[in-house]
């Protein structure tokens, strides 16, 4: 830019461009430009420079660049602007700047030293522009940005952005908190995964055709620790390629949105309620179980002798032959027998019905909670420690949600009542479940009571069979109801002989949801 400064030699001419073609290219050119000597004073100032600053040209001629100075720069900011020239290098940065009207404006300024043959610094070169708007728009940008921050870190709602891969690409405290409470080693990773499994349809619309969900809850039973039940959201982000070669056709980037309410609070209320209505009706179910099972004791007390009796009227008729018409004995025992199969069809008339239940999904680990939370006081009382350990994931079992429910109370009350045989040994009641072989769903009940000796591990599930002593409550009907129970809902139980010491009950359901 020598052209432009007087008496600085001998311009040079590049590709035949005479000097006065630089001269006008540094007046006309869109950033103020301005030439001092080596105290700063102005020799020239070009067009650019007046549109920006409002001195002409003529005002500002020998007067030195402070004339701009709004007084509030650092003075930092210049010692670091001479020290780099006297370097002889060049320096950039941004200055508080005042125009003629004392307006101020934001300056963007590079000042470059022009030397001479020798290489010694003869001129200074300022270039600068207003930036005002510019820093206006990015502060702004940089102010919102912190604010939209600052309300996604303190939401209480749980908040991740994944990428098309379910990748985080930014997730919040109460997401990262949520991912921790689900197990010492749950990781956000962990939760983005258990959220695509149990959400599998909704996020798969969303991440093919972009569909928005709402209110999708997800329930996960965290065994000793209290459920969490959340309502998840989801919707698509999308957003323009930002890579330079995309500037003028630019692709979109989908993002996935996922905000995650922790609803537990409203639920476990909910669940009290419900536990106190359970208690209610569950004691009205193990009336009629009660009642149910001493007509089928009596049933089958009375149908011996009832059999007896017919079997000798039967063997009395043949061998009296044609003189059993008038035989005292033979029609005293066809009366006891007529009598006798009265009895037992009154007895059979009168066994109070069970109710079927509507076949509902059912999930077996709300169930378990809701029947061990019923028998919390129990297991107190016998002090018997419980080591529930639930499927963080497991699908729906279809069936009697009151059947499945009165099944799993009862081998619970079974195994607390082996334990309490056990005097010294300590009570621990171990419940677990999990998906099996990717068909049924699977609880395991093992106590640490004396076991069941293998040669009985058959016949323990036949009715009115017990192996509690003559005097314990009971006849023989609980096991033989949960093997009623499981056969109606097409699974399978058994007791593990392996298992050592104590006894463990495996019930096998299948299902047909997830």
């Amino acid at each position: 830019m020598t052209q432009v400064i007087p008496d600085a030699g001998q311009p040079a001419v590049s590709a035949g461009l005479a000097p006065e073609v630089f001269q006008q290219a540094v007046e006309h050119a869109p950033i103020a430009i301005s030439i001092t000597d080596l105290k700063a004073n102005i020799l020239y100032a070009n067009r650019a420079f007046s549109a920006i600053t409002g001195y002409d040209s003529s005002e500002v001629i020998g007067k030195n660049e402070s004339v701009l100075s709004n007084g509030t720069t650092p003075r930092l900011v210049y010692q670091a602007l001479w020290s780099r020239l006297a370097q002889k290098r060049a320096w950039s940065g941004m200055l508080i700047n005042r125009r003629k009207d004392d307006s101020s404006y934001l300056a963007e300024l590079t000042v470059a030293p022009v030397l001479d043959e020798r290489e010694q610094t003869v001129y200074y070169l300022g270039m600068h522009r207003d930036s005002s708007d510019l820093h206006k728009l990015e502060q702004r940008v940089s102010n919102q940005r912190l604010i939209i921050e600052a309300v996604v870190d303190s939401a209480p709602a749980a908040i991740a952005v994944l990428d098309r891969d379910y990748r985080i690409m930014l997730s919040n405290p109460s997401f990262n908190r949520l991912a921790s409470d689900l197990g010492a080693d749950a990781t956000p990773t962990r939760l983005v995964e258990l959220l695509r499994e149990n959400l599998a349809g909704p996020i798969e619309a969303l991440h093919a055709r972009g569909q928005a969900f709402s209110g999708k809850e997800v329930t996960f039973d965290l065994g000793g620790h209290a459920p969490r039940w959340l309502s998840c959201h989801g919707r698509a982000i999308r957003i323009e390629d930002e890579r330079a070669h995309e500037f003028f056709s630019p692709t979109e980037e989908c993002y996935l949105l996922l905000t995650v309410n922790d609803i537990s609070g409203l639920r476990q209320q909910q669940q009290a309620s419900q536990l106190n209505a359970l208690k209610v009706l569950m004691a009205e179910e193990e009336l009629l179980d009660g009642m149910r099972e001493t007509f089928n004791g009596a049933i089958h007390r009375l149908q011996g002798p009832v059999n007896l009796i017919s079997a000798a009227l039967h063997m009395l008729e043949r061998r009296l032959g044609d003189k059993a018409d008038g035989d005292p004995v033979l029609s005293a025992m066809r009366e006891a027998s007529q009598a006798g199969m009265d009895a037992l069809e009154s007895l059979s008339g009168s066994i109070p019905l069970r109710q079927t239940g509507n076949c509902v999904p059912v999930n077996v680990n709300q169930l378990i909670r809701e029947v061990v939370s019923l028998m919390t006081d129990q297991l107190l009382a016998q002090g018997i420690v419980v080591d529930w350990q639930p499927a963080l994931r497991l699908p729906w079992v279809m069936g009697s949600e009151g059947r499945l429910r009165s099944m799993i109370k009862q081998l619970l009350e079974n195994a607390i009542e082996a334990m309490s045989q056990n005097q010294d040994n300590p009570r621990v009641l171990l419940i677990n479940t999990r998906v099996e072989g990717q068909r049924v769903v699977r609880l395991e009940i093992a106590d640490s009571g004396p076991g069941v000796a293998p040669e009985l591990a058959l016949k323990v599930f036949e009715p009115f069979f017990s192996t509690k002593p003559p005097h314990k409550t009971g006849r023989g009907m609980g096991l033989a109801m949960v093997q009623e129970t499981v056969t109606e809902h097409a699974g399978t139980v058994h007791i593990d002989t392996s298992y050592h010491p104590g006894c463990k009950v495996v019930v096998e359901l299948p299902f047909s949801a997830s």
